[in-house]
């Protein structure tokens, strides 16, 4: 999933405000500010039933309310962008560990409540120090970047890609079963292997272990985290061997 800022139901009724975040939407249908030159279409009251200074100050509150719509229109925005960087890693974009964790809480909550089976996969790269080492950091974070790239490209919309540090990434994978799971977390190393990334076209010798567990109701998010870590360390050393 990739980071976007958060949307907002359009077609607002403004007969039926019940927040402040409503009452910026039931104004912001217009692309312009209203020029406001007529009381009675206004406030359905009969020009001569309004002295001066009472239409004066129908006016004046008028264009206050439009110019607080705009206001919080552009407060909206700023908010949906603030919180979108609160999310996304810092160099990929994929969700942080912090939003990661939240959002394999969720996941686990509806588990419990509907019943539907979901499940993490727990992702390290192998090599990847060397390549550090050998070409240096820029090349480094190149290999983030692409994986990042291939991953999103690897799982459903509504399935959740995260960075949990360093060259560790998660994936939650809703509405899967661990076989379903498995098979991606076979292919994904395959796949790596088969097309490997190159840096300055030096093909970078970069593996994959995964650990794979199922989301279950009633264990807490990080203890789901470390034994899909765990999972994925016992394959590691399977490899290695």
């Amino acid at each position: 999933m990739k980071i976007k800022p958060s949307g907002r139901p359009t077609g607002t009724n403004p007969t039926n405000i019940t927040s402040p975040a409503d009452a910026a939407k039931a104004y912001s249908d217009s692309a312009a500010p209203r020029t406001i030159t007529d009381t009675i279409s206004i406030m359905g009251i009969p020009e001569t039933e309004l002295t001066e200074k009472v239409r004066q100050a129908i006016m004046t509150l008028m264009k206050e309310v439009d110019n607080l719509r705009r206001s919080m229109d552009n407060m909206s925005k700023r908010l949906a962008a603030a919180e979108k960087l609160a999310d996304q890693d810092p160099l990929l974009p994929i969700y942080n560990r912090r939003a990661f964790v939240r959002e394999l809480t969720r996941v686990q909550a509806s588990a419990e409540r509907y019943g539907s089976s979901s499940c993490l996969i727990y992702l390290d790269l192998d090599n990847f120090k060397e390549v550090n080492d050998t070409y240096g950091h820029q090349a480094g974070d190149h290999v983030l970047q692409e994986l990042s790239q291939r991953l999103m490209a690897s799982v459903r919309e509504t399935d959740i890609v995260g960075r949990l540090g360093g060259d560790e990434f998660g994936l939650i994978l809703s509405r899967t079963g661990q076989e379903a799971a498995a098979i991606l977390a076979i292919r994904l190393p395959q796949d790596l292997k088969d097309n490997p990334i190159f840096w300055n076209d030096v093909p970078l010798e970069v593996g994959m272990s995964c650990g794979i567990v199922a989301i279950e109701p009633g264990i807490d998010a990080q203890d789901t985290m470390n034994l899909a870590d765990n999972e994925m360390y016992q394959q590691k050393r399977k490899i290695r061997k």
